[in-house]
């Protein structure tokens, strides 16, 4: 029964086959189409006029989960893919945010350590098929004699000291180390300097101590190279690149010298090193300008081909080199794709930061639109674009530059959580200042919480573009949200929420969210944060307390608030107890119009005869109330 299934498949599958064949015939009379049965062993070899279809294709591992992964889109309600594991981390601040995700970073940390240094407590291994990142690294040198083999070892340990002694007690035994040994030897001190580089478990604060070390003393690099009997190449090249990189320029221009006395060449590596270096050796424009001509003269001559870093490193040199940078940056660009090279983004950026002109801005976006970017450079990234963009106030490049964040993986290039939130605070702050009310909170619901966590700065921009497209009635709204962002405690930004309330009338229901958003800020002021006072009452503030719950007709909560005046040493104005007197009017309490004057009295304000004459005037008094 099995092989009588198997054939009917086979039959079937070699009929779908000559279907398909007969419609692209049809379609494509002036082609030839054949099925390749072993597509996925060897590439088929077609000439321009026939289309080879292959019977089946081999996909990566991670293919079903791209394919998923296409099918949904990211939900602007749910929280980051970090803390969806443990809902009760779900930040909704954004120092929660902080504070969440480098717990989570020290956690694991902390497990890598304890794996790490005890890793024969964790030699089970339960994965199945085995995953080597889950087993325990191995921390501590396995070899202990004085050799070659344990030399390498070090280096391959990044261990930097180690190695260094190693190589030094090899030295003193007469013991004959390779050249390519050293040479790596060379590369690792060279990047690290003289520490060994800091583990992923280690303080940043002492992080920061072991680069200033570093930089401070970077003598093994040039002892090891001076020990060398013939060094070549890879020699040089390390030697400059570590100078370069901890700042000693004219070592680094000397140490070139000495390679070409030594008929060597120079690879692509040390060229880039020497271009990035040539504006610190030279003062003037020209002769920064000039020096990076020659370098690129002698790449030439001794037939070494440029690469994209080349073309970044002298773009980077260019931004220091005044009006001669403007005038040979584009030059610069012709002469790199003549060869090939295509311009990354750090290339743009650096374009960008010699010229500041509107019009190259928009070449630059007509050039990357649409176009999916890999990280080539140390500087490329995607947030130079939105900043031209502020400086220029132009929305619709910064739409651009947002829907360039959506082509393929770019999202990668915004950088760390600093840098997206720089990102989008820019983003948002020009839309606030760009765009009507509503689009505004279209990309507010999209972006809060779920990808951005907006500043009080922020949330000031939002307030003012609600004002300016007379929307204040979400401002009840907004408030709820600002305490969930931990900005409930922000004085200037409270107080402008409550000016902005008090400043017009609005409806009646409109005014009754006012009033409950009024009684909650006072609630903050009363008992704070987490139960500490963090703001003090104004006048101002309390004033428009005051008006907020007068024009709700919440005249007796308006009552208690005015008492709040004397309790913290504030001055009412005129014309607030004018517009109390006019709310006690509309209901006649004759005894809190007399409260109203002695208040008034007490603080001793100059309108004090006149708000008398008021009451007299508008109220029917008693004797003993006259």
């Amino acid at each position: 029964m099995a092989s009588s299934c198997s054939q009917a498949l086979r039959h079937h599958v070699c009929k779908s086959s000559r279907i398909l064949r007969v419609h692209l015939q049809k379609a494509w009379p002036n082609r030839s189409f054949v099925l390749n049965p072993a597509a996925d062993q060897q590439p088929a070899v077609s000439s321009p006029e026939e289309i080879v279809i292959p019977k089946k294709k081999t996909w990566s591992k991670e293919a079903v989960l791209q394919a998923l992964a296409s099918t949904v889109n990211r939900d602007p309600t749910a929280s980051d893919y970090r803390f969806q594991d443990d809902p009760y981390l779900t930040p909704k601040t954004s120092s929660e945010f902080k504070l969440f995700s480098l717990s989570q970073e020290s956690g694991r940390n902390a497990a890598k350590y304890f794996i790490s240094t005890y890793p024969k407590y964790f030699q089970k291994d339960y994965a199945q098929p085995h995953i080597p990142c889950l087993m325990p690294e191995t921390l501590e040198a396995q070899l202990e004699e004085v050799s070659e083999a344990a030399l390498i070892e070090r280096i391959q340990m990044r261990k930097v000291k180690a190695a260094v002694d190693l190589y030094d007690q090899l030295q003193q035994a007469g013991t004959p180390v390779s050249l390519d040994v050293t040479n790596q030897l060379l590369d690792l001190i060279c990047f690290y300097g003289d520490c060994d580089p800091a583990q992923e478990n280690v303080p940043e604060q002492r992080n920061e101590e072991t680069v200033g070390a570093s930089k401070a003393k970077n003598n093994n690099a040039e002892r090891v190279f001076a020990l060398l009997s013939e060094p070549n190449t890879h020699s040089y090249s390390a030697l400059i690149r570590g100078m370069v990189k901890y700042g000693a320029y004219s070592k680094a221009f000397s140490t070139y010298t000495d390679l070409l006395n030594n008929q060597l060449k120079a690879d692509v590596s040390t060229f880039n090193a020497l271009i990035t270096a040539a504006p610190e050796v030279k003062e003037k424009y020209n002769e920064k300008w000039e020096l990076i001509v020659d370098l690129l003269k002698q790449m030439a001559e001794q037939k070494v081909k440029p690469n994209l870093l080349t073309l970044n490193a002298v773009l980077k040199a260019l931004r220091r080199c005044g009006t001669v940078g403007k005038s040979q940056a584009f030059p610069v660009i012709s002469e790199m794709r003549a060869l090939s090279i295509d311009p990354s983004l750090a290339s743009y950026n650096h374009l960008l930061s010699i010229f500041y002109k509107p019009d190259i801005l928009q070449e630059v976006m007509n050039e990357v639109s649409g176009k999916s970017f890999t990280p080539q450079d140390p500087d490329d990234g995607i947030c130079f674009l939105l900043q031209r963009g502020l400086l220029t106030k132009d929305i619709e490049q910064a739409y651009r530059v947002h829907e360039l964040l959506g082509v393929g993986e770019n999202w990668r290039l915004l950088g760390n959580d600093f840098q997206q939130n720089i990102y989008h605070a820019r983003f948002f702050s020009l839309l606030c200042m760009m765009e009507n009310i509503d689009v505004v909170l279209k990309w507010y619901r999209d972006l809060v919480p779920s990808v951005y966590y907006p500043s009080s700065n922020v949330m000031r921009d939002l307030l003012q573009a609600l004002d300016t497209d007379n929307r204040l009635d979400l401002i009840p709204q907004i408030w709820k949200d600002l305490k969930q962002l931990g900005h409930g405690n922000r004085q200037t930004l409270v107080e402008e929420l409550l000016t902005l309330m008090a400043r017009e009338k609005q409806n009646q229901e409109v005014q009754e969210t006012f009033a409950e958003c009024a009684l909650d800020i006072k609630k903050m002021y009363d008992t704070g944060d987490r139960g500490k006072v963090m703001m003090s009452w104004t006048a101002g503030s309390l004033s428009d307390l005051v008006s907020v719950l007068l024009a709700a007709q919440r005249r007796q909560d308006a009552w208690e608030i005015l008492k709040l005046f004397k309790t913290h040493n504030r001055v009412p104005s005129e014309e607030l107890l004018d517009k109390f007197l006019t709310c006690i009017k509309e209901s006649g309490d004759v005894n809190q119009a007399l409260e109203l004057v002695q208040i008034s009295a007490g603080f001793c304000l100059p309108g004090t005869p006149k708000l008398i004459q008021r009451v007299q005037q508008e109220f029917l008094l008693s004797e003993q109330q006259k």
